[in-house]
């Protein structure tokens, strides 16, 4: 028992950690919780949830080796960099005609579900995580059986949604504090911040593609 809630802290802390640092989903939760409010962290989450469920899976039927290999992350980083920027451009256009009293319907939770998952699979350093880090913890939780696994996943997740909600909740507050011009200046550097982090990735992945 004691073991098992040792992986449930120490996962949740680890994703906590984790999910703090800056990224598209990060991204993502900032501008559409000024949008949307509270409720968009949790769907985010949710889509982001689903995908990592899959991969954990995957990663158990040994999927690992084939993540780890260096073509496979030049791939994904050079579509994601794709994806990314296609999103980002496309945010960028929309800004001029942004308005809080438009924009704040709650309704279209299923986009910010698959948006969470779309997201996650565009960034190569997640897949790289969860096949080296993840799967580190997964193996380490497996000794204790399926239990273990199931245990260190619930904590990923409840880390990941604990940053994600407070993140989404404190901006969506804040929307009654924050004017239409504020908003579109949100929405414009989460824009730019995707581009940028488009070309990080496609960087990286030409470098390794190079390298091959």
């Amino acid at each position: 028992m004691t073991d098992l809630l040792a992986i449930t802290v120490s996962s949740f802390f680890l994703a906590f950690s984790g999910a703090a640092m800056p990224g598209p989903l990060m991204t993502a939760t900032i501008g559409e919780s000024a949008r949307r409010g509270p409720v968009a962290g949790p769907a985010l989450v949710a889509g982001h949830g689903i995908l990592e469920l899959l991969l954990v899976i995957l990663l158990m039927l040994g999927l690992a080796p084939f993540l780890k290999q260096d073509m496979v992350f030049a791939v994904i980083a050079m579509a994601g960099a794709l994806m990314l920027a296609g999103m980002g451009v496309s945010m960028l256009l929309k800004v001029p005609g942004l308005t809080l009293s438009r924009e704040a319907s709650g309704g279209g939770m299923s986009r910010l579900v698959a948006a969470g998952a779309v997201l996650s699979l565009s960034n190569p350093y997640w897949t790289l995580w969860w096949s080296t880090i993840g799967l580190t913890y997964i193996l380490y939780s497996a000794r204790l059986g399926n239990a273990g696994v199931a245990l260190f996943f619930a904590g990923h997740l409840l880390g990941d949604l604990a940053w994600y909600s407070a993140l989404s909740f404190a901006v969506g507050r804040g929307r009654r504090f924050m004017s239409d011009r504020s908003y579109r200046v949100i929405v414009a550097l989460c824009s730019l911040f995707l581009v940028v982090l488009a070309a990080v990735f496609a960087v990286s992945g030409l470098r390794t593609f190079l390298s091959v």
